[in-house]
């Protein structure tokens, strides 16, 4: 349609044998590259080259257009800026699909579901169609939607073809043949939405290509990115550079340049800061966050007894050490040994727990630094810097749709720039069913999101918040609330059944597609063989999407190219990036928007190619993944990733954890944690689901150190940081381990501080800044990737506003509006999501997400500790994110199983910490000792349960006799042990009965999947036997009328047979114990209380596994105790009569207490 363009025209028919051929061709004339598809409701294809959105066994003539571009800068169809827009808008409405050894393709998508779709940001949404003959593009549409008309007799004209009309045409509208009064489209959209022209910002120049300073050269790399000499990813020349050339110099992602190079660093001064902080230093300078110390009066005897302890327990043990029982040695040795590996545990868990401490944020602070007015940002947009969300699924059926498009939701309607905020969801499974409810919610969102602007909505999720308990009308005080709520409310119950009916619909459809196909392909085999018998074709039977087209991913009937393990990447995005300016809603339609924001963030749906014969390293590599899609869509400075059942509960969190990246030091941060928070727990919390002392406990003390382990969800980190790069400053804050005795000659650096900013090396002395020569063995071969990483580090430094500030960027500096999305920036993310990117690159081995363990998230948060990073652990007054947790008991050791088997990884990897670098503190180091050793305690617990059983069997107990000596030492220690627990409820704010609880289900996961992790992860290291899990299941049970129904399954698993097997052990030695000491002329009453008081310890710590075991309360027959107590005491009384007490005349001999 482009008036500078030469056009070839041909007719060819859509089967098989033509496809293959042509597929041929296109293989041996062309490198792979990227074609866009366009079908129009007529049925025709215009404007792209042809692509297979019919059935390959279709027989629809068509006409293939072929768009012919000479590489010259001089031949361009339209104004630039125009074409990012026109551009734009068929990017987000194309599903592109590609990988390795095969073209990028992108398919341009009539509808994305089957229900209608109204947003305008949204993929496939609707419009008016061009009056054009021959044209069925849609018009051009303002930010709500809303057709842009140009001329005044309301000619409907799409943008292609009123760029024709006023270059070709010389400016004659088509319709009235009058000529156009105004040719520039974005005057119109601004004109036709009502909205006042932008208030100009002070832009200022970019760096030039020939000097200035090497962080201005890196800034500037972004520029080329965009040149149209630049060869994509497979190295094909890419037409559409010069067809869609952007004049963007500040490269995407927003970066702002300073005249000078100079970036807020003391040692520059004042001006070396561009546009100086002196309007904001004119103002007593605030910090963004603060520690609260826990109070002498907690702390001080928390210590002293942490102190007491451990010298009682070594005085205990020499003692036990020296005081053998001859009678029974084989006892004492098992006793004494087991007692030796629990103090060193409890040592190991108890010390890096000396120092915790609590954190606050002010957002008010954060508002007025990053959101006021000030000279450097007159119009007060937003300063702060882009987050991408990373939301990872893999399977619906574990997870349900419906569970990850709240989930989505959620993130949607966070309290962050909309502009800034950009949400990815990763499908590993590449079904279509998450693929339409990624599409139902991105149409619900535009109800949603609006309705939790305008009533500050909390929670954010809909379906917690339609369950709420609480009173929904408390402090809602907008007459409207409860029409707009009951209004909201019905479409929810209505989104939820087509979410609830997307797998029958699916199922529906695609039946359908493959009995036209058949009768298609049997019609054309009678037409080829007239007299021969007709045999039954067999048609892969293939899984369509809404638009009547085959879907690129997992197929519901599994076929070669169409397998969970075997599909193209795809990336389909279903949100466009929104408008720069806030776009209010009209008072017109559904709700009354009149003073509501509906943008809507970016939203993204990524399912990374998957072949056979690859290790494609489970959540991980799907991680990774994203992460380098992100970096080339938005690059968003900072990562927050979540679960797909863990939603955003607080919708500032994202601005409270931003609090600590933007604060004075931030730079230093690799990543804020989160706690875990979980919904959906029996109220008594049987197996300790809310995990409270490790995350109330643990966690807060390790943020007194280097701070949190990453726990896999939840957590914002700093791109950078998860690059492998080591953090600012690192030589002056990480000397070494012994430069107090042997110091290090400091060697003069050359280059700025500022400058340095990305360095990779650990501990070498090069004080040079990172070889960009050497970043594509790092990285990959992506132009794109490696050239938004030093701007990334750029937006994500804090603010200058203070000398005190090093490495800091000027205010204002991310106020300038992203570059729109063009083909050549997706079809480069879909090359870096295929399967062969990462092959001798460093992902996975120093950078992303850290491959080799089933708790990569332990593994990937130690190494960016192990390179002198810190990490800060935020506890929001109101709960950041809340998720599930499974209830029961089955799923809950399956689970302990994973995370103690990748603990038992990571102790016999590279990854010890044994091997911890000199940056490394010494109590940081002992916590992730302890991370790896932990399971090991199993061992040695489970040895600890049978010695009560086995005293009482035999008549003997670990000491001698139970003197005075041996029971001083007991109470003190469980005395300092009480105190101990009640001092950390005192100062984590946990109850007591959760403190008990962790107490249980440390016992009985220790003697069950502990036990089993060491097993698996011996296997894995000696004999190299790999181990597989299964996903956690998000589903609740199926009983509708009780929602824990769940905790009262009984699922067995060879996981219940240590446990199940210490208990009857113990009961029994209990009854047996009893009675030989009843039978017995001399009755050993201290060694009989002393096994007892032990086996009841065991037992009362294992009573929550025998409720489980037991089932629903009130369905266990009373027949199962009576018979359980019969044969209990049958065996008793076998014991006894098998081997009698010697001497032994009646019943209980000479019967006396001691």
């Amino acid at each position: 349609m482009a008036s500078n363009s030469h056009f070839t025209n041909s007719r060819s028919n859509l089967s098989t044998n033509s496809d293959a051929a042509e597929a041929a061709r296109n293989q041996q004339q062309q490198p792979p590259g990227v074609t866009f598809a366009r079908r129009t409701s007529s049925g025709r294809y215009v404007n792209y080259s042809r692509d297979d959105l019919d059935s390959e066994l279709g027989s629809v003539d068509f006409t293939n257009y072929t768009v012919h571009i000479p590489p010259t800068p001089d031949n361009q169809p339209m104004d630039p800026s125009i074409s990012q827009k026109v551009e734009e808008q068929y990017v987000s409405s194309s599903l592109f699909t590609g990988g390795f050894n095969s073209v990028t393709r992108a398919h341009l998508m009539d509808k994305v579901i089957d229900s209608e779709t109204s947003h305008p940001q949204m993929a496939g949404a609707k419009g008016s169609s061009c009056a054009i003959p021959g044209c069925d593009v849609k018009v051009m549409s303002d930010g709500r939607g809303q057709d842009l008309l140009p001329c005044e007799c309301d000619f409907k004209i799409c943008r292609d073809c009123f760029v024709d009309a006023v270059k070709a045409g010389g400016g004659m509208c088509p319709g009235c043949k009058e000529p156009y009064r105004n040719t520039d489209l974005t005057d119109m959209a601004e004109d036709n939405s009502g909205q006042q022209q932008k208030q100009q910002r002070p832009m200022l120049p970019p760096p030039s290509g020939g000097g200035g300073s090497k962080m201005e050269r890196r800034l500037s790399l972004m520029k080329s990115t965009k040149s149209g000499l630049m060869r994509s990813q497979t190295g094909d020349f890419d037409h559409n550079r010069w067809l869609f050339e952007t004049s963007g110099t500040y490269g995407y992602g927003n970066a702002f340049w300073t005249k000078d190079g100079n970036f807020g660093s003391e040692k520059d001064g004042n001006g070396g800061h561009g546009m100086g902080p002196q309007d904001l230093m004119s103002r007593p300078w605030r910090p963004l966050t603060r520690k609260l110390q826990i109070p002498a009066a907690v702390i001080s005897p928390y210590r002293l007894l942490i102190f007491i302890r451990i010298v009682v327990l070594a005085l205990f043990l020499m003692w036990r050490i020296k005081h053998k029982n001859q009678d029974a040695i084989w006892l004492w040795g098992m006793s004494v040994v087991c007692e030796l590996w629990f103090a060193f545990s409890w040592l190991l868990d108890q010390l890096p727990k000396l120092c915790p401490i609590n954190r606050a944020t002010d957002l008010a602070v954060l508002k007025e630094k990053f959101e006021t007015p000030t000279p450097s940002n007159p119009t007060g947009k937003s300063d702060l810097p882009g987050l991408d969300m990373f939301v990872s699924t893999a399977d619906p059926e574990k997870e349900p749709p419906l569970v990850t498009s709240n989930t989505i939701l959620s993130i949607l309607a966070a309290d962050y720039p909309v502009e800034k905020l950009a949400c990815y969801v990763s499908d590993d499974g590449g079904a279509l069913l998450t693929f339409e409810a990624m599409a139902e919610a991105a149409s619900f969102a535009n109800i949603w999101v609006p309705f939790c602007r305008k009533h500050d909505i909390e929670p954010r999720n809909p379906d917690s918040y339609f369950n709420l308990k609480r009173d929904p009308y408390k402090n809602k005080v907008k007459p409207d609330f409860v029409k707009d709520r009951r209004k909201v409310k019905r479409e929810y119950d209505e989104y939820k059944v087509r979410i609830n009916g997307l797998p029958d619909s699916i199922r529906r459809r695609s039946d359908a597609y493959h009995a036209r196909e058949e009768i298609k392909a049997m019609k054309q085999q009678r037409q080829n063989k007239e007299d021969e018998i007709v045999e039954p074709v067999k048609i892969p039977k293939a899984t369509w999407m809404a638009d009547g087209t085959h879907w690129p991913g997992t197929w519901l009937n599994s076929a070669p190219d169409h397998s969970r393990s075997d599909h193209a990447g795809i990336i389909q995005v279903m949100l466009k990036p929104p408008s720069d300016e806030p776009l209010h809603g009209v008072s017109e339609g559904f709700l009354d928007l009149t003073d509501v924001d509906i943008r809507l963030p970016l939203l993204v749906y990524v399912s990374r190619e998957k072949r056979p014969g690859y290790d494609h390293n489970k959540k991980a590599g799907a991680m990774n993944a994203l992460v380098r899609a992100s970096a080339i869509m938005s690059n968003g400075p900072f990562i927050l990733n979540l679960d797909c059942d863990h939603y955003i509960y607080n919708s500032q969190a994202l601005r409270e954890g931003m609090c600590f990246m933007m604060d004075r030091g931030g730079d230093r941060l690799c990543y804020v944690q989160f706690p875990q928070r979980f919904e959906g727990i029996d109220p008594s919390d049987r197996y300790a689901n809310h995990n409270t002392v490790f995350f109330d406990v643990n966690m807060r003390a390790l943020d007194g150190l280097m701070g949190p382990v990453y726990v896999g969800t939840g957590c914002l980190f700093r791109r950078i940081a998860l690059y492998g790069f080591d953090p600012p400053r690192s030589k002056e804050h990480h000397p070494g381990c012994c430069s107090c005795c042997f110091p290090r000659k400091k060697k003069k650096s050359r280059v700025p501080e500022e400058n340095r900013s990305l360095r990779m090396g650990g501990d070498s002395d090069d004080d040079e800044e990172m070889n960009l020569s050497l970043v594509p063995k790092k990285f990959g071969n992506s132009t794109f990737l490696i050239d938004s990483i030093p701007v990334s580090e750029f937006q994500g430094r804090p603010l200058a506003d203070h000398p005190a500030v090093q490495n800091g960027r000027p205010p204002g500096a991310l106020t300038i509006p992203r570059e729109l999305l063009d083909a050549s920036t997706v079809a480069e993310a879909i090359a870096v999501i295929s399967c062969w990117y990462e092959d001798k690159t460093e992902w996975g081995s120093r950078i992303g997400w850290i491959y080799g363990s089933v708790t990569e998230d332990v593994v990937t948060g130690y190494r960016m500790h192990n390179r002198g990073w810190k990490s800060v652990y935020c506890v929001t007054k109101r709960d950041a994110f809340r998720g599930t947790a499974p209830i029961n008991l089955t799923d809950r050791l399956h689970q302990v199983l994973r995370w103690a088997t990748g603990s038992v990884e990571i102790f016999f990897s590279r990854n010890n910490a044994f091997l911890a670098s000199p940056r490394m503190k010494i109590l940081q180091r002992i916590a992730y000792l302890n991370v790896g050793i932990y399971p090991f305690t199993s061992i040695f617990l489970i040895v600890y349960c049978f010695l009560p059983a086995l005293s009482l069997f035999s008549g003997q107990f670990i000491v001698q006799t139970l003197n005075v000596t041996f029971l001083i030492y007991l109470l003190i220690i469980s005395i300092t042990l009480c105190l101990l627990a009640l001092l950390e409820i005192k100062w984590s704010g946990i109850s007591l009965e959760e403190w008990w609880r962790n107490e249980q289900f440390w016992l009985i996961g220790g003697t069950s999947a502990h036990l089993a992790a060491v097993i698996q992860g011996l296997l894995k290291v000696v004999a190299g036997i790999e181990i597989s899990f299964t996903l956690t299941s998000k589903s609740g049970g199926d009983d509708v009328d009780d929602e824990f129904a769940d905790l009262y399954i009984v699922k067995w698993t060879s996981l219940m047979l240590p446990p199940i097997t210490i208990m009857m052990v113990n009961l029994i030695a209990i009854a047996v114990g009893f009675s030989r000491t009843i039978y017995s002329v001399i009755p050993q009453w201290s060694k009989l209380i002393g096994g007892v008081f032990f086996s009841f310890w065991v037992l009362a710590h294992l009573y929550p596994f025998a409720k489980g075991l037991m089932g629903r309360r009130g369905r266990t027959p009373t027949i199962v105790y009576v018979w359980s107590g019969l044969i209990a005491i049958t065996i008793s009384l076998l014991w006894v009569a098998v081997n009698p007490p010697a001497g032994s005349t009646q019943i209980g001999g000479s019967f006396t207490f001691p």
